[in-house]
């Protein structure tokens, strides 16, 4: 047993890429290697790699180097996104033995056959016209919730993103294997599953490993919420051309799927929307926020924005701030818009200096504090459920609410990964909120 060899994992990325590290990582359970933490010494580091921001690139030199002065004679294995699309970059990065890309990186441990450092990286990616079959995957973060994996790659063709040129087509996963795998993350005792994909609203397609699909993201949705030891669902970002109201409706009634939704709007103008080839205009984002808010009132809407996007002048960018102003949203994630090769945009005129990116990021980022705390405020008083995590952040425990306000409340080991019906009393100063337990159980 002595020489069974270690391998380590870092993520970069979203939480599709967490759900796809550890399947990889249990690929290498099966084949006798020991899994330990990045920050321990092992004879394999693998990194998955994520190509949306500029930083991506940074930080995936920065966790090779980590990974170097840990074990030198490391071998260190780059797949995900990135390593798609720049295989050749990522090879001659000091350091790195082995790149995959997107279809391969599934099958990692058939390319480990010695673990000898390499003068330059070998690469295997494929032809993303040829990453059409589908792998699924979930992963189990915490004690407390899992990223389940429904769908892989987009067919969209929005002119600043190069998804689609790292994960290929639109494609599925069978309705049965989903389920499947939701069972055996809730025979976990895990309390919480979050869906996860490229454009999960496209559920369905590519089933069969063609375009033919029986199933819709409503088909999904409605098989999951009868899954037993569930507790709850949470839908990642989903497209708001792909949010129909039959969904919302049933989110409304289910008895497991809560009231969060993250709809990425990308920019509150029409002109910047038809230029990024976004697939809706802004009224159709006003409608389905309605809607929510029509059927359940207390429900959390995240939005993501860019800004900064070839052509988005002053006017445009003030046209979005106040287009979010007035939309009874709960908070923002905010891009900043960066330059990637191989997309339409990257050739586009009107490019914004970096200095207004900035300063537009800044503003949008100041109107998300105040978005959030004003949707806080607006739950003050009212019962929920809060789930609790597992760490002791300076003497409290944290959790969320099914419509996700962040509370916290002294640490008491019991609490973790339990459901508590709780009420919602005051905004602490570092901006989540204080609880009173309904139950007095919780309390002892």
């Amino acid at each position: 047993m002595e020489n069974r060899k270690k391998v380590a994992f870092y993520t970069l990325g979203c939480k599709l890429n967490f759900s796809e590290t550890s399947t990889i990582a249990r690929n290498f359970n099966d084949e006798g290697f020991d899994r330990v933490d990045f920050e321990d010494v092992a004879d394999i580091y693998v990194i998955n790699t994520c190509s949306v921001t500029e930083n991506a690139d940074k930080q995936f030199k920065q966790v090779v180097k980590k990974a170097m002065k840990l074990n030198e004679k490391a071998f260190v294995a780059a797949v995900g996104c990135y390593a798609q699309l720049k295989p050749e970059e990522l090879a001659a990065v000091d350091g790195v033995d082995l790149v995959l890309g997107a279809t391969e990186k599934f099958k990692i441990t058939d390319y480990i056959h010695d673990l000898s450092k390499n003068d330059m990286g070998e690469v295997h990616s494929c032809e993303i016209a040829e990453a059409d079959f589908y792998v699924g995957s979930y992963s189990i973060g915490d004690r407390t919730r899992a990223f389940l994996k429904v769908q892989d790659g987009c067919d969209y063709k929005c002119t600043y993103c190069t998804i689609p040129l790292a994960r290929g087509i639109s494609r599925s996963d069978a309705l049965e294997n989903v389920l499947k795998n939701a069972k055996e993350i809730s025979a976990q005792n895990i309390r919480e599953i979050v869906l996860t994909g490229v454009n999960i609203g496209d559920y369905g397609k590519g089933e069969f490993g063609n375009k033919k699909h029986e199933h819709t993201f409503l088909d999904l949705v409605q098989a999951l919420d009868k899954v037993e030891g569930i507790e709850r669902l949470r839908i990642s970002s989903i497209e708001p051309n792909l949010l129909k109201n039959e969904t919302i409706e049933f989110v409304s009634k289910s008895r497991t799927f809560v009231p969060h939704f993250h709809i990425p709007l990308q920019s509150g103008s029409n002109d910047i929307l038809k230029l990024m080839k976004r697939r809706y205009l802004r009224e159709v984002y006003i409608d389905r926020v309605a809607k929510i808010r029509e059927v359940m009132p207390h429900a959390c809407i995240g939005v993501d924005v860019i800004v900064g996007f070839p052509g988005e002048t002053d006017e445009h960018f003030l046209e979005t701030y106040h287009f979010l102003n007035e939309l009874d949203i709960s908070y923002l994630h905010v891009f900043t818009y960066s330059e990637r090769d191989n997309t339409e945009a990257a050739d586009m005129e009107g490019v914004v200096p970096s200095n207004v990116r900035a300063k537009r990021s800044k503003m949008l980022r100041g109107l998300s504090v105040k978005k959030r705390r004003a949707f806080y405020e607006s739950q003050l008083g009212t019962n929920r459920t809060v789930l609790f995590e597992s760490e002791n952040k300076e003497g409290y425990i944290h959790g969320f609410t099914e419509n996700y306000v962040k509370v916290k409340t002294p640490w008491n080991p019991e609490l973790v990964n339990t459901l508590q019906e709780i009420n919602l009393t005051k905004i602490d100063e570092d901006g989540s909120v204080r609880i009173e337990f309904l139950n007095k159980l919780a309390e002892a």
